[in-house]
């Protein structure tokens, strides 16, 4: 004779409903998923700025600095450094084979020369200078008289005499 037992039929039953419960869960949860993702994905993408490849706007890091003087330093380069090199003075010769004494950026009488008397002698020349009026326009040497302050004479800006 065969006898059943309650405890092991009820179990059994139990076990094969919960599994089909799971079974079914598991398949509304991957179900939700993939349209989580997509909501995260779209609420993502509107909070960050548009990146269009055609901007014009500039872009910058936290750690750059904008050179203020970098257009005057390449006047400088191309205009003053052959004889006032790093800012100093000292004996130069020409191409025309003239020697000259070239006065320090740094030091002496250039530290006391007025924006004005350091705009002249760029513009006009002067004591084997050369004027450069008809090579720079008048901004771009009152550039080189600030960068001269700037970078050869620790921001000393004398007084107009």
């Amino acid at each position: 004779m065969l006898y059943s037992c309650p405890v092991i039929k009820n179990s059994t039953l139990d076990y094969a409903e919960n599994s089909r419960m799971n079974h079914q869960i598991n398949r509304q949860t991957l179900a939700i998923i993939p349209v989580a993702l997509l909501f995260l994905m779209t609420a993502c993408q509107k909070n960050q700025p548009a990146n269009k490849a055609n901007s014009n706007a500039p872009t910058t890091t936290a750690s750059s600095t904008p050179d203020e003087f970098a257009s005057a330093r390449g006047s400088f380069d191309k205009n003053c450094k052959v004889c006032h090199t790093n800012g100093e003075g000292g004996p130069v010769k020409l191409d025309d084979g003239t020697k000259i004494k070239v006065p320090s950026l740094r030091e002496g009488h250039a530290l006391r020369h007025s924006d004005d008397e350091v705009f002249k002698q760029i513009s006009k020349g002067g004591d084997g200078m050369p004027g450069f009026a008809d090579k720079l326009k008048a901004e771009e040497i009152n550039d080189l008289v600030k960068f001269i302050h700037h970078e050869f004479q620790q921001g000393k800006n004398p007084t107009a005499k």
